[in-house]
């Protein structure tokens, strides 16, 4: 598998957005609690560096293999 972790957990994080709302928050209706959160933690993901725990705490949270 040649998929780092960080990548898996930002592709399920994108499909999670998509799913949830299809449309970036800034554009969402109100405050959905879930989107933000998705948009917060996808954040954290962009900056995080490889092998840092953000990374693995994140895959744990979306339940990423």
């Amino acid at each position: 598998m040649s998929d780092s972790l960080k990548d898996r957990v930002r592709e399920k994080l994108l499909r999670q957005l998509a799913e949830d709302g299809g449309h970036p928050v800034q554009e969402a209706e109100g405050d959905d609690p879930r989107l933000v959160s998705i948009d917060s933690d996808l954040a954290a993901l962009e900056q995080a560096s490889d092998g840092d725990v953000v990374i693995e705490e994140l895959a744990a949270k979306y339940w990423v293999p």
